[in-house]
């Protein structure tokens, strides 16, 4: 399977923090954590774009240093804990209805819920699932979303799937690639991470801009 991620794991886990779950958890963190990220509401804060980049990093060995995770285990656990989670997350949803996002105090999950929302009326159910995957909170909250809006279940399944894939193996192959084509790049780990954030936040923050310019034209309307 994988070879141990870090030599010490540290002795209380960082949930916001990929090295550290990384170190603590290996491969099976990496599934339990896109699981709960895309199949339950309490997993929206996890760090799931960071994880994957960071997961593909550790898979790259250099000359003068091994690879700490097995690139083949880390695709297979991020794939299977991204489609099973959203899988999930939309029976989740079929069967509660809206009252299990109602239940949520979160101010940030009901924004992403509101995103989710545009983005279904936007762009259909195919796009919507799929662009879902690359915005942090919103591919969390569209799963129950899609269920309980009745959405079929075949094409939800489908397009999570598309989604999911091109999600994960395409975030562990760019982190990958990087690590094989730069040297010591985990000397650059922290703000590589830092970037990945801030760009995974990129869509959430313009959605939220335009929607916020649409409700101040229509204020202005006569």
């Amino acid at each position: 399977m994988a070879v141990s991620v870090l030599a010490a794991a540290p002795l209380a886990v960082n949930l916001l923090d990929a090295q550290s779950l990384l170190a603590t958890f290996g491969v099976l963190g990496i599934a339990v954590v896109m699981f709960a990220e895309t199949g339950l509401l309490v997993g929206f804060f996890l760090p799931g774009d960071s994880l994957l980049f960071t997961a593909g990093l550790l898979c790259a060995g250099t000359a003068d240093k091994a690879a700490t995770l097995s690139l083949p285990w880390v695709l297979a656990a991020s794939a299977a804990g991204a489609l099973a989670g959203a899988q999930v997350g939309y029976l989740i949803g079929r069967r509660a209805g809206g009252a299990v996002l109602a239940r949520s105090r979160s101010k940030r999950l009901h924004e992403g819920a509101e995103r989710a929302q545009e983005l279904l009326e936007r762009y259909g159910h195919a796009k919507a699932i799929v662009l879902a995957r690359f915005v942090p909170v919103v591919r969390t909250v569209l799963n129950p979303l899609a269920g309980a809006l009745n959405i079929p279940a075949r094409v939800f399944t489908l397009w999570q799937v598309t989604g999911g894939l091109v999600w994960t193996v395409g975030l562990v192959m760019a982190g990958y690639a990087l690590g094989s084509s730069i040297p010591n790049v985990d000397r650059y780990l922290l703000p590589i991470i830092a970037l990945i954030v801030i760009v995974s936040l990129l869509p959430l923050a313009a959605e939220l801009l335009r929607s916020r310019r649409a409700a101040k034209l229509k204020n202005e309307a006569p």
